[in-house]
């Protein structure tokens, strides 16, 4: 018999992947976490039924959502990053030797227990000392920070369930107070190719560009999310993404196997459908 793990990706899409076996199900006081193992990529994780990570592609979005904000401000200090609970973000972040401080913020404890068991190589930098994880609310917490932080990256779920308080205009608002004068924010920005997925994105840039001086959204390609293609905001009170771009991440010597100075160039050159989209916008 096949076992078969399927997403609804739009009302007439659907992506499925192959399951060896599930190696956990339960459920938190938020929501359903199930893992399972498939020969093509590996263990992988899932919310509520919709697909986070897996072993095989994981590292896009870890590398994509970290390295382009560090590499445009290598004098990072202070990093807060708001949900992330596999630890891939914080497994980028730790590798920096600059970095002194890095803030946690992840409503479910389980989701981080679970990832520590099954997935160790992405929660490896949870351990480090310069890490402090916080099971709370991120629209909480952000609420009571000011002028903190260098950094501030969301690494939310989609907008539903437990993460769709990290897509409101107050979220975002106490984000840019709790970044300090020269801070960035960079979030995941969802994806344009289905409906659902193009009207949070077009939702959240409209948010982010009314709060900050610059925004800019970037894109990369990650097989198992919706269509493939998914998008990243940066936004800032002082960076410009390309005019900053530091030469000095390369002295740096990390290892990286899908960022690079010249993907971080090319990855802000939009399609003319998602410059329409963001145009219509208003």
């Amino acid at each position: 018999m096949e076992l078969w793990y399927t997403e609804q990706h739009s009302d007439d899409v659907r992506f499925s992947l192959r399951v060896d076996r599930q190696l956990y199900a339960g459920r938190s006081e938020f929501q359903d976490i199930c893992v399972y193992h498939s020969k093509e990529f590996g263990n992988f994780l899932t919310l509520d039924g919709y697909l986070m990570i897996t072993e095989k592609d994981e590292y896009i979005y870890h590398e994509m959502i970290t390295h382009v904000p560090m590499a445009v401000n290598p004098d990072i200090k202070s990093v807060l990053v708001v949900g992330a609970g596999d630890g891939g973000t914080v497994r980028e972040l730790v590798r920096y030797g600059a970095v002194e401080r890095i803030d946690m913020v992840e409503i479910d404890r389980k989701v981080v227990e679970v990832c520590r068991e099954f997935f160790p190589h992405m929660t490896s930098g949870l351990g480090d000392p310069r890490v402090s994880i916080h099971y709370e609310d991120g629209l909480r917490y952000i609420r009571s920070h000011e002028n903190e932080y260098d950094l501030i990256i969301v690494d939310s779920t989609d907008p539903f369930g437990p993460g769709e308080g990290l897509f409101s205009k107050e979220f975002f608002g106490n984000c840019q107070n709790a970044l300090t004068g020269d801070g960035i924010l960079v979030n995941q920005h969802e994806s344009v190719f289905y409906r659902e997925y193009a009207a949070a994105m077009r939702k959240i840039h409209k948010i982010i560009r009314g709060l900050f001086p610059i925004c800019r959204l970037y894109q990369a390609h990650i097989p198992t999310y919706p269509s493939g293609h998914w998008l990243f905001g940066f936004a800032s009170k002082k960076y410009d993404p390309l005019a900053d771009l530091s030469g000095a991440w390369m002295e740096l010597g990390l290892e990286t196997r899908y960022y690079n100075p010249e993907l971080h160039r090319g990855c802000f050159a939009l399609p003319n459908s998602i410059v329409a989209q963001l145009e219509g916008d208003g």
